[in-house]
């Protein structure tokens, strides 16, 4: 029993806690950047204010996750952003591919609790920073809720991932909230006042049918939609959950200050549309279905952005602007919203898309006045424009791993850098001994064994960030990894096969109901002729075209090579396509058959890494319509949309191939890219290969206990986390099964029912050998086995 008497005042246990990196946000962001850091040994306390992570994704908001890939909707091929953002997407599809957004709140702890160099403090809210000097952070403070703990956390580098920059705020980093002047950076997307200068808050609510009648009463501040929304008619009985991302409001508020206001009348909305549905006789399949939840926090958009060594405007993201210090990738098109939200009468987003993915500078993830403070998520620096594509969920987190990399490199180069003061302090000193008590000297001393974020640019170590972020799979367009610790560049590499696109058999026969193009990876030189198989209903012609892009790199297909019109009998046709032009460079090449709906042409089964097949299609969802004609000089461009189809359809073009294509060679092993680029950048077999495997030969013995995997898990599929449903767990490229042996024949290791991107493994014991043989298994009878990497480290 515990009884205490009255005392005049009381304080608050208190718990101190130091640290290397500081991470005030558990969002997805905030979990990448922890998740990276502490996997290179950095220690981590990851502070949440809410009882779960995931922030706009997790299952208080449920909001899907998307970023470059942008719902397959654009003309951004294979770019779901790599390292631990796809690990988790990938293993959120695996266990969850329905998309429950309860069990990726578990899937998102589990990694996080995985993690021995990460202390997760759940809601505990950051109120208060203190400062060692005017421009750097010594410790912060937060109170649990929970367990009514005043947390103090110490450490030499900081990462605000909060949201709406509590860290930044309090600690006076200089920030924006709104939206810049056309003028200021000259962006000619900038909106009016009249538009609005903020994004504002959604909030959702999910349904299910109980199999009998439910009556629904709604509270009485519910909101009568039919007079206070314009767009009522859009509400149904069939979307719910994030398919209502336009029910938003909060643009022309405070939308930190005034958040608690903005759920109120986003409550109101979404009460009253469900009394819309239920009550107003328009949607008799509404009988059976109730309020099964609906979002007691709002998912916020915008708030306060953070001012770092360089703002990103507009012009990055649309003229895709190289910078020697990038770090990550974007790709969501220049997403602005009315700031009325729901209640406005214009469009509930004005979307437009870049021409491919745009660099992100390591400048804009640190700011500009707080010394050892990085920046995360949505906070980054960027105008308001930019960061209308900067801002979703996958890109945030793909740079705050990022983020979590440059901790580490912050951490070893600042010890090299000690390391070499302390020499020179000990020759100096001689057999002097220097008494250090005071405390302030101590936390110099400290943090001295760090740099902050400035410094790994003006030290030049962006080069050692970008490699250990690429060997890690956060691919950075283009760059390549170039790795001389990588024992497989010293060897000779023996395929038991190779594929060579000779021909894609005849499987399935397809009206060309919709302008239908394949992508062919192409050497420079001679475009090689084919052949497709063809019925057509009537005598008719086939416009063909022949299409690169402008840029290397994009796949948006705005050069026109060369036009044909082929004569096309009815019945049965073998139409040859042949092109007289030269491709300049390698690159990949659209081979486009344009709608005619007296053909059908045959496609096939098989699926190959690297092979793609592109339609014009059009996706609503995200402001594609076939063509983006922007309708005035708004500083964007115009082109066509050609996207995969989701599988079970999208697939490749039936054809026979003059001179076969021959990309897929066991060199590509060691390019240093991990995905499809200008080529596949993979190893392919035979799919007559009944044992496909590769062999790794040194002149002389290697020791090795690391051993790196890349494979191909669809870098087209953007995975979405919630809500949409995927027809697969397992990406039908990647290999499930495979196995390592040495130059005796013996098993290293062996892997099955593999469903993740890359496999790094650590051998029990080191092996010393000349050879390892990696045996891998067809994933199934239509798709041959492919590996993107092999890497191997002492």
């Amino acid at each position: 029993m515990i009884k205490k008497e009255y005392e005049t005042s009381r304080s608050l246990k208190a718990v101190s806690l130091d640290t290397e990196l500081a991470i005030i946000g558990g969002g997805l962001s905030g979990v990448c950047t922890a998740i990276t850091a502490a996997r290179k040994g950095v220690k981590v306390v990851l502070v949440q204010d809410r009882p779960v992570l995931g922030g706009n994704s997790s299952s208080e908001v449920r909001l899907w996750i998307l970023g470059a890939t942008s719902h397959m909707g654009n003309n951004n091929r294979w770019s779901r952003e790599g390292g631990v953002i796809d690990e988790i997407l990938v293993e959120n599809t695996y266990k969850n591919k329905e998309g429950n957004p309860l069990i990726f709140d578990v899937i998102l702890l589990d990694k996080v609790k995985s993690e021995p160099n990460i202390t997760l403090l759940l809601n505990t809210a950051v109120y208060e920073v203190h400062k060692s000097e005017e421009d750097t952070i010594d410790s912060i403070k937060g109170f649990c809720s929970q367990n009514s703990i005043e947390y103090t956390i110490h450490a030499p580098l900081f990462c605000d991932a909060s949201g709406d920059g509590i860290v930044g705020f309090l600690s006076g980093a200089a920030f924006r909230m709104g939206a810049e002047s056309q003028e200021e950076f000259g962006e000619k997307f900038a909106p009016s006042k009249e538009y609005g200068e903020l994004l504002g808050h959604s909030l959702y609510f999910y349904t299910k049918d109980t199999g009998r009648p439910v009556k629904y009463t709604a509270p009485s501040f519910a909101t009568d939609v039919t007079t206070e929304i314009p767009r009522f008619r859009s509400f149904n009985a069939k979307e719910y959950g994030c398919k209502l991302w336009w029910l938003e409001y909060g643009g022309r508020l405070d939308t930190v200050h005034d958040t608690e206001e903005i759920k109120w009348e986003l409550w109101k909305v979404a009460y009253g549309a469900w009394d819309y549905i239920k009550n107003s006789g328009q949607f008799p399949e509404a009988e059976n279905l109730t309020l099964e939840w609906v979002g007691t926090i709002p998912g916020k958009r915008e708030s306060r952005r953070f001012e770092g060594d360089y703002i990103m405007r507009q012009q990055d993201v649309v003229e895709q602007r190289i910078h020697e210090d990038a770090v990550a990738y974007g790709g969501w098109s220049l997403d602005l919203h009315p700031a009325d939200g729901v209640f406005s009468e214009k469009p509930g987003c004005n979307q437009w898309h870049a021409k491919g993915i745009y660099q992100i500078p390591f400048r804009s993830l640190y700011s500009k006045n707080i010394k050892n403070l990085f920046l995360a998520g949505r906070i980054i620096s960027a105008t308001h424009v930019a960061f209308a594509s900067t801002r979703v969920m996958a890109t945030s987190a793909h740079v705050g791993q990022a983020i979590g990399m440059a901790a580490y490199i912050a951490k070893t180069k600042g010890a090299d850098r000690v390391e070499a003061l302390v020499e020179v302090s000990e020759e100096f000193a001689g057999n002097h001994t220097l008494q250090i008590s005071d405390r302030n000297t101590q936390v110099a001393i400290r943090r001295s064994q760090y740099l902050n974020p400035r410094e790994i640019l003006e030290e030049g170590f962006i080069p050692d960030l970008q490699r250990e972020l690429l060997k890690k799979g956060q691919h950075i367009p283009g760059l390549e990894l170039q790795d001389d610790t990588d024992l497989v560049q010293q060897a000779d590499i023996i395929p038991s096969s190779v594929f060579e696109l000779e021909e894609l058999r005849a499987d399935l026969l397809k009206p060309l109901a919709i302008s239908t193009a394949q992508m062919l990876p192409l050497e420079k030189g001679k475009i090689p002729a084919l052949r497709v198989k063809a019925q057509a209903d009537s005598d008719t012609v086939l416009r063909v075209e022949w299409r690169v892009s402008e840029k290397i790199g994009n796949y948006t297909p705005d050069v026109v090579v060369e036009t044909q019109a082929i004569p096309v009998k009815a019945g049965e046709n073998d139409i040859l396509l042949e092109c007289s032009s030269q491709m300049p460079e390698q690159a990949y090449a659209f081979v486009m058959l344009h709608k005619n709906e007296a053909i059908s042409l045959y496609h096939s089964e098989q699926r190959i890494t690297g092979i793609l097949s592109v339609y014009n299609l059009v996706n609503k969802a995200v402001s594609n319509f076939g063509k983006q004609t922007p309708p005035e000089d708004i500083g964007v461009h115009e082109f066509e949309f050609w996207c995969p189809q989701r599988r079970p359809e999208g697939h490749n073009l039936a054809l026979q191939i003059e001179s076969p294509l021959t990309p897929f060679g066991a060199d590509q092993l060691k390019t240093g890219v991990f995905r499809p680029t200008t080529a596949p950048n993979a190893w392919v077999a035979s799919p007559d290969d009944v044992q496909p495997h590769v062999t790794l030969h040194w002149t002389e013995p290697k020791t090795i206990r690391h051993i790196d995997l890349f494979f191909d898990t669809d870098y087209d599929h953007p995975m979405e986390s919630v809500l949409m449903g995927h027809p697969e767990d397992v990406m039908p490229f990647c290999v499930r099964n495979y196995k390592i042996v040495d130059a005796d024949n013996r098993v290293v290791f062996e892997k099955i029912d593999n469903y993740q991107t890359i496999n790094h493994i650590t051998l029990e014991e080191s092996v010393t050998t000349n050879t390892l043989t990696i045996f891998v298994e067809h994933p199934s009878e239509n798709v041959p086995a492919a590996v993107f990497a092999i890497r191997c480290y002492s």
